[in-house]
């Protein structure tokens, strides 16, 4: 994503910063514009070069227990900022590791929401709609139930479901070995997931079943037993020429989120790369009214998903003989063939619809 700036100093800020090293002020995050802004110590208003806004502002209530530097910016009766006032359930937070992993849980969490908002991406809660708003239920295991008691990691009808386990890096690679993922983050979790949510809201609550099935075929078929299927066999062969990852072959919904998380990953990181000025010479210009050729290329703006793949695939080749020359393996060990293209191309369509 972008690079911030505190409000009163002007030093270079980061969106997971809660305090300005420089000028020692408290930083939050305003998600009605997309800043980063000191605030005073009572959090009560904005600073400027040292001085207060008269408009007052009200840090989220989870910043009290350090779970979120956004702030309440539209006077919402909860007290919760916009990405918080999703949750619905949370972990006991008086046990110091649950406390933790929540903690490293919401920063991801918050990194979807400000794609979700450079978007503008429908938001309801749960509350608004109690059978189809977006929520996050963030569980743990029951140490008393070995096997039966364990916390899956999925979607139902809105309600994104994420054992908290997945915040321990042990515990989450761990679990990408073995599933076989070439990699397993928790702002990928959430990105795959919410694509579940806008599935319902922008493909099936609009009836528009024809166009996402000519690209990702027919969800119909039984869900469960294509599960099954990929856990007991592993997907086709020849998948790499057809899906971004194996999971995807496993069924059109899931192929739905995984293309999904993957554009975010695209467009997010291709903004970060712009921030730090990391540029491979990408043909995009002529995708960018002629008036806006002075300003920073925003991957959130382009009008053709074929100006943000001429400017991801130079990128990621670069990025990956970076980590060859330092003998790592590759940051980016993806493919994307033509017919991934034609599903990133359709889920660029469907976002900026």
């Amino acid at each position: 994503m972008r690079l911030f700036s505190c409000s009163n100093c002007a030093n270079v800020v980061h969106f997971e910063n809660d305090g300005c090293v420089t000028c020692g002020s408290r930083l939050a995050f305003r998600s009605s514009t997309l800043d980063m802004v000191a605030i005073d110590s009572e959090g009560t208003h904005v600073l400027h070069d040292g001085r207060r806004d008269i408009l007052t502002v009200s840090p989220c209530s989870n910043s009290r227990v350090g779970g979120c530097n956004w702030l309440v910016d539209d006077g919402h009766a909860s007290g919760f900022c916009v990405a918080c006032r999703h949750n619905v359930t949370i972990p006991d937070l008086s046990i110091s590791e649950h406390r933790h992993n929540w903690q490293r849980i919401e920063l991801a969490k918050r990194g979807l929401f400000y794609s979700l908002l450079r978007f503008r991406l429908p938001l309801v809660t749960r509350n608004e709609s109690p059978d189809g708003g977006l929520g996050f239920a963030f569980l743990a295991d029951d140490p008393g139930k070995v096997g039966e008691g364990s916390v899956l990691t999925g979607h139902a009808e809105g309600l994104i479901t994420l054992n908290i386990a997945e915040a321990s890096d042990a515990e989450r690679e761990a679990r990408r070995v073995a599933l076989g993922e070439p990699f397993r983050t928790l702002l990928g979790h959430f990105r795959h997931e919410v694509a579940h949510y806008y599935w319902n809201v922008l493909v099936r609550d609009r009836g528009a079943f024809d166009a996402c099935r000519a690209v990702f075929g027919d969800e119909r078929q039984d869900y469960g037993a294509a599960l099954e299927r990929h856990y007991r066999e592993g997907p086709p062969a020849g998948w790499k020429n057809h899906f971004i990852s194996a999971y995807a072959a496993s069924h059109p919904w899931e192929d739905f989120a995984e293309t999904f998380a993957h554009y975010f990953h695209i467009v997010d990181a291709l903004d970060t790369a712009d921030a730090f000025g990391l540029r491979t010479s990408p043909d995009v210009e002529a995708d960018v009214p002629a008036i806006e050729l002075d300003r920073t290329f925003d991957s959130y703006r382009l009008g053709s998903a074929d100006s943000l793949i001429r400017a991801w695939v130079p990128l990621t080749l670069a990025i990956n003989s970076i980590n060859r020359s330092m003998g790592q393996p590759d940051l980016y060990p993806f493919v994307l063939s033509e017919p991934v293209f034609a599903k990133l191309a359709y889920i660029h369509a469907l976002i900026r619809g």
